[in-house]
């Protein structure tokens, strides 16, 4: 066997950064609006977290599919937050 490769979590940081910057977004609107465009920039952060995932399986390492899931786990909730609180207010 070859030697292991170190654990990495760029994927989930990069998720992590998507995420902050649809809040950022959302937030430049007004946060209780919520943002569409927001929205579907946090959770196109699922991709690099799903890349960081099939990683941690590949690697068998419990830290990066931790950090991957985790961040799989929040750019979903606060992507569909973001979109649902903007068509919310919309019907209202």
């Amino acid at each position: 066997m070859g030697n292991p490769v170190l654990d990495t979590t760029t994927p989930a940081l990069a998720a992590f950064v998507l995420v902050v910057t649809g809040i950022a977004i959302a937030a430049a609107q007004g946060i209780v609006h919520g943002s569409i465009v927001g929205g579907v920039i946090a959770a196109l952060g699922v991709i690099p977290a799903c890349y960081g995932m099939w990683k941690g399986i590949q690697q068998e390492t419990q830290g990066t599919l931790a950090v991957s899931v985790s961040a799989v786990l929040v750019t979903l909730a606060v992507g569909g937050v973001l979109i649902v609180l903007r068509v919310v207010s919309w019907l209202h």
